[in-house]
């Protein structure tokens, strides 16, 4: 027993010193695991932050906006073909009216219009009409015209904004801005002119 004594005591030793090591090796494992796991969710955080950044971005519902106006062009010049332009404004009006007025029902967001503001209201109303008569001319126009050299031409609407935001609204554009603007306008310009 005595001979087996340090054997014992060696052996014991060993597999503690294995138990340790497993544990030891365990812990780091788990470790590296987690580190791994907030890694990906870091990584997945930081994809749904530029995504939401990117979806409150102005510019992103600029781009969106310019899409749908370009194929409401294509779709308004194919669709004039045979109806009168005056009467042809209308179905538009009223699919957007069925679309936005579902829209803003089923999120929720509906509130009676005569609990806004008398100015915000009137200012809707105006911006009601402004459109109603904008979309008369537009729909006339690409009656008469082609696609093509109509729509840059409305889009001197752009210029106009500028400029009508400066005088009344009090908005200052930069150099570049302006510089974008003009460009603009001399794009028109040149669309619009008689050869």
């Amino acid at each position: 027993m005595g001979g087996l004594g340090p054997l014992l005591v060696v052996a014991i030793l060993g597999r503690a010193r294995s138990f340790h090591s497993h544990i030891f090796l365990h812990l780091i494992k788990s470790e590296h695991e987690v580190l791994v796991r907030s890694h990906k969710l870091s990584s997945q955080e930081q994809t749904s932050a530029r995504r939401e950044k990117s979806m409150d971005s102005w510019f992103f519902w600029a781009l969106l906006s310019a899409t749908f106006a370009a194929l409401t062009a294509i779709f308004t010049k194919i669709g004039l073909k045979d109806v009168e332009p005056d009467y042809a404004t209308l179905i538009p009006a009223f699919v957007i009216a069925l679309v936005i007025g579902g829209y803003v029902y089923f999120t929720d967001k509906w509130s009676s219009p005569f609990a806004l503001r008398p100015r915000t209201l009137s200012f809707l109303i105006l911006s009601g009409l402004a459109t109603s008569a904008s979309w008369v001319c537009y729909f006339r126009a690409l009656k008469l015209g082609a696609a093509a050299e109509v729509v840059p031409v409305d889009k001197l609407s752009l210029v106009l904004v500028v400029i009508f935001a400066f005088v009344f609204l009090g908005e200052r554009p930069s150099i570049r801005e302006w510089l974008g603007i003009l460009l603009v306008g001399i794009g028109v310009v040149t669309l619009g002119w008689k050869r």
